[in-house]
């Protein structure tokens, strides 16, 4: 049972740390998510308690999908479909 405590409590200091991390930036956008420009040049998203949701290239793709992201999570993402075909012939 200690365990548990234990790794319930290092979880919460973990996740504590990631949002103070996030505190220093000012950029909350749509007052839902961060953004922060890692060290290789691609950008992040994070929400408010600091985890992370999208990796993109370039900030406005980053933005993009977040948003795609979220709007999803709230109104339920629709029913995608699939195909299936085949090619014939020699290749």
């Amino acid at each position: 049972m200690t365990t548990e405590t234990n790794t319930q409590n290092d979880l919460k200091e973990l996740e504590q740390k990631k949002s103070e991390s996030l505190k220093h930036l000012n950029d909350l956008i749509d007052d839902t998510f961060y953004l922060k420009q890692q060290r290789w040049g691609t950008w992040n998203s994070y929400d408010k308690d600091g985890k992370e949701l999208v990796t993109s290239l370039t900030e406005e793709q980053c933005i993009s999908a977040t948003r795609f992201i979220l709007k999803g999570r709230q109104e339920g993402f629709s029913e995608s479909k699939s195909y299936e075909s085949v090619i014939g012939g020699k290749l």
